[in-house]
């Protein structure tokens, strides 16, 4: 009590002006503790749409890839004069040195379980592409049973069940990957079974993929 006492009268001998400086100080750091946190917020928000876009350009590079080569082994190619082709290709071949110039990179973090199952994911399809040449239509089963463990929409044919227990088990960024991934694998394949049928059946073939365009 006695402390109390002193401590009340010291208060009381201060002047206004200093128990008015400490209370406005007071409110200086909350005020500024909130404009600072406002300002992460906003930059947090920032960070992330630059994520996103950068991801956005990885996926336009891997695009485009893909249709350049798809264009450089298209069955158009060989419906053309050989001087027609060979500036096709060296066109081709420009672009896509190009396009390899780009150099983005979007680092996933992950923690060690996260990182343990992006392996498993990675090794589970690397066995089925390394079986691609020895079984083609089994090959591509498979694939189809592994896209369909990534993805919400209702599957046309079976799932695997492991696949997708590991894939759960992914960073969401990563999940993300592996779908496209696989997406990218299968219309490998599609265009792989196209080419191989207009090489074996080349009129019925091509009367086929017509009727497939119009439908």
């Amino acid at each position: 009590m006695a402390q109390a006492r002193i401590s009340a009268k010291a208060s009381e001998g201060q002047p206004a002006g200093q128990l008015r400086g400490r209370f406005f100080r007071s409110t200086s750091m909350a005020d500024c503790s909130s404009r600072l946190l406002q300002n992460l917020d906003q930059l947090e928000l920032r960070v992330e749409a630059l994520r996103d876009a950068a991801s956005a350009m990885e996926q336009e590079k891997e695009t485009l890839l893909e249709m350049i080569h798809n264009i450089q082994n298209s069955q158009d190619m060989r419906h053309i004069s050989e001087g027609e082709r060979e500036e096709l290709c060296l066109t081709a071949s420009r672009l896509m040195g190009r396009t390899l110039t780009v150099e983005v990179s979007v680092e996933t973090i992950r923690n060690p379980q996260q990182q343990e199952s992006l392996l498993h994911a990675t090794r589970m399809i690397d066995e089925v592409v390394n079986k691609l040449l020895d079984d083609l239509e089994d090959s591509k089963s498979r694939l189809m049973s592994l896209y369909g463990a990534c993805t919400s929409e209702v599957p046309s044919g079976p799932i695997d069940q492991k696949f997708q227990s590991v894939v759960i088990g992914c960073a969401i960024e990563d999940q993300k990957k592996i779908k496209r991934r696989l997406e990218t694998l299968l219309r490998n394949i599609e265009n792989s079974e196209k080419s191989i049928m207009l090489l074996e059946h080349p009129k019925s073939a091509v009367q086929q993929l017509c009727n497939n365009e119009q439908d």
